[in-house]
């Protein structure tokens, strides 16, 4: 049995929550972090049906991708499929959590798992973020300097694009007094003293602060640690929206488009008019990817695959690159699949279940 603190900071170091757009609602929405977890169950949406499920195999807690919860929640009085799975949750202490768009938006999340199901290579972001990253700036004595640097890069920091460990040194020296009050690690008080220092410079994502500075002062032999923070406008390759990549072997549309079908497992796709040239270059976006339609033009992409275009931009395309709308729920459904592969690499021996409902609102004839 596990503590629900456990599961969600594995699922937040995968996915952490500061990295989800402003509108969305994702995290814990229904539970305790104290409670204990028997078993959970996996879904993308925490339906009645999905809760019922819950509930018939034993598990106190559902992790899905959409929040059940986005906006505020004035009464409770079970008129809607909302108020009434909260309601229900509540009354058989069933934890609900969601990873929603802080998922769509890492590296490995929800548009990794569509490249990896169509086989993708030379995979990365398709529109990155910019204001991300943060630089730190420290100072330490030479003979710390690298026992400083590792626990940096084990806080997250120093990672740019695919490489890891990054960090700048520069050597010099560094002159303090210490005051009556201190308890200086070298130098003694009421002299000035000089010592040989390393000036250390590394990059990391905002989101990481705390943690960055937490992990600083704690391998700084310094009793008060100078350093300092700037924000930098560079765009961060791990984090952002939608992903594009290549098809190991180009082949034409409609043999993709029905490839595309098969793999995604949906009744139809709506796409716009064929353009008689290969599909190699492929952007994807799970979910509502319209937004994106323009940077995928950009980048060159033959095909952008993703759900909820309405029917005027369509015309967007304009005859630049085919859009295949596969439908919101088709296009995410192998997330459950992520929670599932994280849950068991960390808890090899845990209850974790996908579950059996299919949540998709939408039916075809």
């Amino acid at each position: 049995m596990l503590k629900l603190s456990q599961i969600t900071d594995v699922i937040e170091k995968f996915a952490p929550l500061p990295l989800q757009e402003s509108y969305d609602n994702a995290g814990l929405i229904i539970g305790n972090k104290n409670m204990d977890i028997n078993a959970a169950l996996i879904c993308l949406d925490s339906t009645e049906e999905v809760l019922d499920e819950a509930i018939a195999n034993g598990s106190n807690l559902i992790i899905a991708h959409h929040p059940i919860i986005f906006t505020g929640i004035k009464k409770l009085n079970g008129k809607n499929y909302v108020e009434r799975v909260i309601i229900k949750a509540i009354k058989n202490d069933i934890a609900i959590y969601a990873a929603h768009t802080n998922l769509d938006n890492v590296q490995q999340g929800v548009n990794a798992k569509i490249c990896e199901k169509l086989g993708l290579i030379e995979t990365k972001i398709l529109s990155p973020i910019k204001n991300n990253l943060k630089k730190l700036v420290t100072y330490s004595p030479t003979k710390d300097a690298e026992n400083i640097r590792q626990a940096l890069f084990t806080a997250g920091a120093g990672v740019i694009g695919n490489y890891g460990e990054c960090s700048f040194n520069s050597p010099g020296f560094g002159t303090f007094k210490a005051g009556d009050s201190t308890n200086p690690h070298v130098g003694k008080i009421g002299e000035q003293h000089t010592e040989e220092e390393v000036r250390i410079e590394t990059i990391f994502p905002a989101h990481l602060l705390s943690n960055i500075i937490k992990s600083l002062t704690e391998a700084h032999p310094y009793e008060e640690v100078a350093f300092d923070i700037f924000p930098i406008e560079n765009i961060n390759p791990t984090i952002g929206s939608g992903m594009i990549g290549k098809l190991k072997t180009p082949t034409n549309e409609m043999t993709f488009l029905n490839s595309l079908k098969s793999i995604m497992n949906t009744k139809a796709i709506r796409h716009t008019k064929p353009l008689d040239k290969k599909i190699e270059t492929i952007a994807v976006c799970g979910g509502a990817g319209s937004f994106l339609l323009k940077e995928a033009i950009n980048q060159n992409a033959d095909i952008f695959i993703t759900g909820d275009f309405k029917y005027h931009e369509f015309f967007d395309a304009e005859d630049k690159i085919v859009i295949a709308d596969i439908g919101h729920y088709e296009s995410e459904q192998f997330t459950k699949e992520i929670f599932y592969d994280l849950l068991m690499t960390n808890f090899p021996n845990f209850a974790a279940r996908i579950s059996n409902v299919i949540t998709n609102p939408i039916n075809y004839i």
